[in-house]
């Protein structure tokens, strides 16, 4: 027996080495970790439990029967994160590059099974040159099947996808189908096609880092959801995300213990400058009123004009969406009507209360928006708030104008709780537009048209530009003192905690894509 056992320990110790220490050298000298040391910060202390260390490719062809690993360029199994049970899979970069195989793939998918089967979160550390070339539509087949799960568990279970390295061609659409994506900057790239095919093709001149790399992803495609300085805060940032969620679509976010204080806020009566036109900074409201230091927000340099994030209320998770002032005035736009709506389907698949602060002076207007469809990716947020069934809240802070007022989380489309305070302006548009339409005959007969104009704007705003006529309609269900905010939030949401809103029976929706 001892002698099978040494063959045991051999054959492990063989695992553990990867590609070699060659190639684990290489790795760190890129200032990149190994798959297993990734694994070793992500998880507890002694708490993975590897599945499939023994795995080997099957493939014969160009060679590859004389060069086989352990493992094959991924480490699978489970663990626990604050001691919660998360499955995770690793990419190793030095086999074969982190290439995707017929049994690496097979790996992933075994894990990725008994998430679903066992309510738990899937986290994916890639680190991929993409497809195995040797194995051709075997390898391809494997990345379709991993596609395959990542769509039946999306809403069941959340799935976090961390890219530590390259991330190219058909490795790419996993993470895309993901709840969340992180990066490292200046080590890790997502493309289609890399800078050599795009100068082929387009002729262009382009770095991975530009073509790809983590900032392009958080500030100009959106496809990150984290842009981090390096892997240990990558993966600092996956635990606390972890933190907002629950287990699966079944459960409720864990609750942190909440003793009650003096809930009054009084610096937010002074936060809305006089000026209605003069910008302040949505964070400082939001920070004002959550759960000290408890804000983690997403996207953050991206679609700057409107803030998601996940933060605690007396304890609990919730999700928060806030126009911004302090960026084109907080208006919805197409990239922020998009990022808003993915980030509220996020929560309601989760049982995530929602929270909204709203100062919208509308959707931007232009031909780019228009030739680009703001229509329907408007239709996008509007969707995902009507659609949504967790608590829904919103406090308009000051503009709620047209159309936005109505997909930023109003009554009308499901929400529970509508406060305003007292700065709220609930209007079809701005005064000095309205009153430009309404009184244009009297303003054109005036002998002063600038004077006459000045007067039935004031008509108009004195009419319109309050809460109290959306209050006298129960669209605002309370206009309150900002002060009183916070107190206001988490009692209503705490009557909220029981609630039960059923969708029509269906297939599923056809969200306007």
């Amino acid at each position: 027996m001892q002698t099978k056992i040494d063959l045991l320990k051999q054959k492990q110790a063989e695992a553990l080495l990867g590609g070699g220490q060659k190639r684990i050298d290489a790795q760190h000298k890129k200032g990149k970790l190994t798959a297993r040391e990734r694994i070793h910060f992500l998880l507890d202390e002694n708490s993975f439990e590897e599945i499939g260390m023994m795995v080997q490719h099957r493939s014969t062809d160009f060679g590859l029967d004389k060069e086989k690993y352990l493992g094959d360029g991924v480490v699978t199994g489970y663990g626990t994160i604050n001691g919660r049970l998360v499955y995770v899979f690793s990419q190793d970069f030095t086999v074969f590059g982190g290439s995707l195989s017929e049994t690496h793939a097979e790996k992933i998918c075994k894990i990725m099974d008994l998430a679903m089967k066992n309510g738990a979160p899937v986290i994916g550390l890639n680190d991929s040159g993409g497809a195995r070339i040797q194995e051709g539509v075997v390898s391809l087949g494997g990345y379709a099947d991993i596609f395959y799960r990542n769509v039946r568990s999306s809403g069941v279970i959340p799935q976090l996808s961390a890219i530590m390295g390259p991330c190219a061609g058909g490795a790419v659409y996993s993470p895309a189908i993901t709840d969340f994506i992180l990066m490292v900057e200046n080590t890790s790239y997502m493309f289609v096609t890399g800078p050599n095919v795009v100068k082929t093709v387009t002729h262009e001149e382009v770095s991975s880092e530009e073509l790809g790399g983590a900032m392009t992803h958080a500030a100009k495609s959106g496809v990150t959801h984290f842009a981090c300085a390096n892997e240990i805060e990558t993966i600092n940032t996956l635990k606390q995300l972890l933190s907002y969620m629950p287990q699966n679509c079944e459960e409720d976010a864990p609750a942190l213990p909440y003793e009650g204080g003096d809930e009054k806020r009084e610096s937010l009566n002074t936060i809305i400058p006089d000026n209605a036109n003069q910008p302040y900074d949505i964070r400082e409201v939001i920070e004002h009123v959550i759960d000290e230091a408890s804000f983690c927000e997403v996207h953050k340099h991206f679609a700057e004009n409107i803030v998601v994030g996940f933060a605690r209320l007396a304890g609990r998770s919730i999700g928060i969406v806030a126009n911004q002032p302090a960026v084109l005035a907080g208006v919805l736009d197409i990239h922020s009507s998009t990022k808003a709506a993915r980030f509220v389907r996020f929560c309601d698949s989760f049982n995530i209360p929602l929270l909204v602060f709203e100062d919208v002076p509308g959707f931007l207007p232009g031909t780019d928006q228009e030739w680009n469809a703001i229509i329907t990716n408007g239709a996008k947020l509007l969707y995902a708030f009507s659609e949504a069934t967790v608590p829904r809240i919103t406090v308009i802070t000051r503009k709620a104008y047209g159309g936005a007022y109505d997909v930023m989380n109003s009554k009308h489309i499901g929400a529970d709780m509508n406060f305003a305070w007292p700065s709220a302006e609930i209007a079809v548009m701005g005064a000095k537009g309205a009153a430009e339409i309404i009184f244009k005959n009297e303003i054109a007969a005036a002998e002063n048209k600038e004077d006459k104009w000045k007067e039935k704007e004031g008509e108009y705003q004195a009419l319109f530009a309050n809460p109290y006529r959306a209050a006298e309609r129960g669209f605002i269900d309370e206009v309150i003192e900002p002060s009183q905010t916070r107190i206001k939030l988490i009692k209503a949401f705490k009557m909220l905690e029981n609630k039960v809103d059923k969708l029509p029976k269906k297939k599923h929706g056809n969200i306007p894509l």
